[in-house]
């Protein structure tokens, strides 16, 4: 047993002990992963490694866990497989510490090929280093040259295989999942979530904190919206905390999983809209994946020549606009970021209305998920493609958890509304004003929510519902009726919450 939580003994006597084994390297240091995968880097005119995958997104439709799918006799073979590999080549073996929080940290172990150190320099610097040797709570096993592309989860034992594929999110997304499968076991519940704490002067001049947390899937603004300053000045501020993956507890607080650096989109990314994320992107501690660099090392942060899921893992402290902290004392306030083209900028929410919207999870597919389907309608229970277990269950925990703790719950329309465009202005002034409480609300006859009548420094009579979306009775009806048709397929679901549809 580690001490830090589950134990994977079951693979103990499988795996190659990395301390021992002739054929793993253990631990190395960051300039070590990146001369062993030298061959495959283009280095950027900033001085950081670049390199370009075979996989550009992850094989969501090619991942399976043992919980909710059940595994047969091929899925248990893909396993030996992977630890078969990885006892017979020369390997890369990474730990690293996930999370701080003391009952939601967990040492994480990655074995990868030697000649695919660029995947362990990408993962090893998104999380810390641990102290001393010890078992892990979690392992991870990826094998990028293989004729198959398998993605194979036990979350019970803590074990991922991930076979054919060379893209890092599959290592990333590996750890963070058991670190959600974890939180709810333990009475949290695990968030696709970026979190940050706000601070405000109060009528008296003091200052306060509030808390937010922000779900969306990847490309809908999370990552922007979570690590944008809103334009305060000092004292005031507005500090990022987690940008991915993070785990709402019981007592209010949320406990953060990434401590060393983010995965962050880079797609179209401007030193004016975000200058402390293109500050870090462009540090030479960065690592590019997919990004459109030539030969000279010139870099197009605006092209899509490989992908338009083009990341850069960057460091928290080239972030100016990162805490050292990772957890969230209490959340106040959290927002559900949509791409949804009916919706208002902003819509305040019950904590029903709010768990109808979790179990909806509006957006837009994106190049992170299915290139394929980039820009079609899509309907993600919790924004959260990693969930492990029952959906209409982890719908009722929300619920519980928010209306317990009085959080206060919006959609946010990152996107357009019918054809008027919701900008980065628009959006981070309404995050703003929300949390200094100066926005004033009011019922909408049109969409049937409470909006708001008056925003300071937006002119929001502009982003009426009835004037922007055509025929927006029929079209909003229709949408009730789809709602309702999918909150009726979990059994488990609460009724209270599949009658709050909106």
């Amino acid at each position: 047993m580690s001490d830090t939580g589950q134990s994977v003994q079951s693979l103990k006597s499988k795996l190659p002990n990395p301390t021992a084994a002739d054929n793993v390297r253990y631990n190395p240091s960051f300039s070590e992963l990146r001369e062993f995968s030298q061959e495959l880097e283009t280095t950027a005119e900033f001085g950081s490694a670049s390199y370009v995958s075979r996989e550009r997104s992850r094989n969501s439709d090619k991942t399976r866990n043992a919980v909710d799918e059940g595994f047969d006799a091929d899925d248990y073979a893909h396993i030996e497989d992977a630890v078969e590999f990885a006892r017979e080549h020369e390997m890369l073996c990474v730990d690293r510490l996930m999370g701080r929080h003391t009952d939601h940290t967990y040492r994480c172990r990655l074995y990868v090929p030697k000649k695919y150190g660029r995947i362990a320099l990408a993962w090893a610097n998104l999380f810390e280093p641990v102290e001393g040797e010890g078992e892990p709570d979690f392992v991870t096993i990826q094998v990028p040259d293989w004729d198959e592309i398998a993605i194979r989860v036990l979350p019970e034992e803590g074990v991922t295989v991930a076979l054919g594929s060379d893209y890092t999110g599959e290592a990333k997304k590996s750890f963070l999942r058991l670190f959600m499968f974890h939180a709810k076991r333990k009475g949290g519940l695990g968030l696709h979530a970026g979190s940050k704490r706000v601070t405000l002067r109060d009528e008296t001049g003091d200052l306060r904190d509030v808390g937010q947390v922000f779900l969306g899937l990847s490309a809908t603004g999370k990552s922007t919206l979570t690590a944008h300053g809103l334009w305060l000045d000092d004292p005031e501020s507005a500090t990022m905390l987690q940008d991915d993956v993070c785990a709402l507890l019981p007592d209010g607080s949320v406990a953060g999983s990434e401590g060393n650096g983010l995965y962050v989109k880079t797609i179209g990314l401007d030193a004016n809209e975000q200058p402390a994320m293109y500050d870090a992107v462009t540090h030479e501690s960065a690592v590019l994946e997919n990004v459109d660099v030539d030969d000279d090392g010139t870099v197009d942060f605006d092209s899509d020549y490989h992908t338009s899921n083009g990341r850069a893992i960057i460091r928290r402290d080239q972030l100016s606009s990162s805490s050292e902290d990772i957890d969230l004392e209490r959340v106040d306030q959290l927002f559900f970021i949509t791409r949804n083209p009916t919706m208002p900028p902003v819509a305040k929410l019950s904590p029903e209305e709010a768990a109808v919207a979790f179990m909806l999870g509006e957006s837009i597919e994106t190049s992170a998920g299915d290139p394929s389907k980039a820009g079609e309608s899509i309907r993600v229970v919790g924004t959260n493609p990693f969930i492990i277990g029952s959906r209409g269950e982890e719908g009722n925990r929300f619920r519980s958890l928010i209306d317990d703790l009085g959080v206060e719950t919006y959609i946010l329309n990152t996107g357009h509304l019918g054809g008027k465009d919701i900008g980065v202005t628009e959006s981070v002034t309404l995050l703003r004003e929300i949390a200094r409480g100066t926005v004033e609300w009011t019922d909408d006859d049109a969409s049937g929510l409470t909006v708001p009548s008056s925003v300071p420094g937006i002119d929001i009579g502009e982003f009426s519902v009835a004037d922007n979306v055509d025929d927006h009775d029929s079209e909003l009806s229709r949408l009730r009726t789809e709602r309702q048709v999918h909150l009726d397929t979990f059994e488990e679901l609460d009724e209270d919450i599949r009658d709050a549809v909106y």
